[in-house]
């Protein structure tokens, strides 16, 4: 297992320290000062590259395990490994409230902090580098602001305020850093993002050797997902609906085309991590592995819930269910034909029970094994990872539509809603008001379902009750812990490798957040606070 506990001031040292090939992520000889650095558009995009490589770095446990475990925090998925050591996750994923020093929390936020620092001397340094055309240097500019809003957006949603670190600044200058609040780190992030939307291309405008890099509809739509989380329905609505007016975007034919290999980049992509297989550097991915069954060289991490389940068989929602979900001893995949499943798995699909909480797979993250890579390993899987498509705005926009009471007049809400619902055949809807609302939340969950949403829509919902939607899923009465007292699926109430009893232990008072690493607070002398009810 791979541990990097690091201080927010010690990363500054790290840096200062280090050669280009630290912050850089490629096979560079010999060293760098910043000082001299930047000279030109090559050196400037060499750097800015390193920014990209920051949102996920190059293996599974800097970024992608903390992914993986945010639905396991929900009603969506299980932990999911039962054969081996759950210590990574079962802390924050089963709500025992002791977590400040869990290892996946802790190595997101040193990173997330890495990669902000790397921004940070891209934006301060790329002014005055020796770039003669002006647009390409402030395009540089607004990527590099882009990355750092969504890092930044990263750490607050899921940690509250945390510490603002806006520029290359020395060690000695952090000593009793403080934590800023939730708002003055909201309005870092909109300032960011509103100056990216003015200096990016749309996604028509790039070149095809462009392609993966921030657009000004990746910003547009990453700016209307910060309003919509802090409850600014005017703002949200505005910047969404020039998305859809722009007509840059729109929705695949097919929901199985949404999270193909073959349809990386496609015109539902607001944003995606880019992989590729390479025999020779990682520069793959790793959720299909991490999230794969164990019985075809996967690690079973994340798996999705009967409950999830259910909610699509109670929708009527056969189509994106079978794209979302592979359940053992299935006798067919979506998009693999007949000949390939019969040749390539045999009679049935292996997820043993007794391996798996739930004996069921995430499909979005799955590779057919007729479109996998020669070297079926870590980190060099070609699937590239959907951050926001068009699906998310049309969503947003019709909530935050709603939200404002606009849902009776010209029908744009339910129009946006109802145009991800006839993709996969189910009904128009024609609500208003809380039907509609609960329409909305609904159709969130299995459009977006495993693709790390879930947990930040429930911790931001209000229900009638006047609690957050995850206080009335989790806890000693919620909707979840009692389905599960129930237990009615035969795999999930045999197999207690995982209990059964996830989220009985949730508190209100504490798990609306994550704890902030433990480390973090010890090297700052205690400046930096912890959260809520996890001290």
């Amino acid at each position: 297992m791979k541990k990097f506990i690091i201080s927010i001031a010690s990363l500054m040292s790290v840096l200062l320290m280090s050669s280009c090939e630290d912050f850089l992520d490629q096979p560079i000889r010999g060293q760098e000062n910043l000082d001299t650095y930047f000279q030109n558009e090559t050196e400037a995009s060499k750097f800015l590259s390193s920014c990209y490589a920051a949102i996920c770095y190059n293996d599974w446990w800097q970024i992608g395990k903390f992914w993986n475990m945010l639905d396991m925090c929900t009603d969506d998925a299980w932990m999911g490994n039962t054969t081996q050591d759950q210590s990574d996750y079962y802390s924050i994923v089963h709500y025992q409230g002791v977590g400040q020093s869990n290892e996946a929390v802790a190595n997101f936020w040193q990173n997330r902090y890495k990669g902000i620092l790397r921004c940070n001397i891209a934006i301060e340094r790329m002014p005055q580098a020796s770039i003669f055309n002006e647009n390409i240097k402030n395009r540089f500019i607004g990527e590099a602001k882009f990355l750092r809003a969504y890092m930044y957006f990263d750490l607050v949603k899921n940690f509250g305020g945390v510490p603002l670190v806006k520029g290359f600044i020395m060690p000695s200058e952090l000593q009793g850093i403080t934590r800023s609040s939730m708002e003055e780190v909201y309005q870092f992030i909109e300032n960011d993002l509103l100056d990216a939307i003015e200096s990016l291309p749309n996604v028509n405008e790039y070149s095809a050797t462009d392609t993966g890099r921030a657009t000004r509809g990746a910003a547009q739509g990453l700016l209307g997902k910060v309003y919509l989380y802090q409850e600014k329905w005017a703002e949200s609505r505005d910047v969404l609906s020039t998305i859809i007016n722009d007509n840059n975007y729109d929705l695949l034919p097919d929901f199985g085309q949404v999270w193909s290999i073959d349809y990386n980049n496609s015109k539902e992509s607001l944003f995606e991590v880019q992989y590729m297989f390479d025999e020779t550097y990682s520069l793959g991915g790793f959720l299909s592995i991490l999230a794969g069954s164990r019985d075809d060289d996967g690690w079973a991490w994340g798996l999705p819930s009967s409950n999830l389940e259910k909610a699509f068989l109670d929708a009527g929602d056969s189509e994106r269910l079978r794209w979302t979900i592979i359940k053992h001893d299935a006798t067919e995949i979506a998009g693999e034909t007949a000949a390939d499943f019969d040749a390539l798995y045999g009679k049935s699909y292996v997820i043993s029970p007794e391996k798996h909480k739930s004996a069921r797979i995430n499909r979005k993250f799955f590779i057919p094994k007729s479109k996998r890579p020669a070297r079926y390993v870590m980190n060099k899987l070609p699937l590239n990872h959907r951050v926001m498509r068009y699906a998310d705005v049309l969503l947003m926009y019709a909530e935050a539509k709603n939200m404002l009471g606009e849902d009776a007049g010209d029908k744009s809400a339910q129009w946006a809603l109802n145009k991800v619902k006839s993709r996969v055949g189910l009904p128009e809807t024609t609500k208003t008001g809380d039907e509609l609302k609960y329409e909305i939340r609904n159709e969130r969950r299995l459009e977006l379902a495993l693709e790390q949403n879930r947990l930040f829509d429930i911790r931001r919902w209000n229900d009638e009750n006047g609690k957050k939607a995850v206080c009335n899923i989790m806890g000693p009465n919620g909707s979840f812990v009692k389905y599960n007292e129930a237990g009615t699926d035969s795999y999930e109430r045999s197999n207690q490798g995982e209990p059964s009893t996830k989220g009985v232990s949730f508190r209100e008072d504490r798990d609306l957040l994550f704890p902030i690493p433990l480390y973090e607070i010890t090297m700052s002398n205690g400046s930096i606070t912890q959260n809520q009810g996890w001290n």
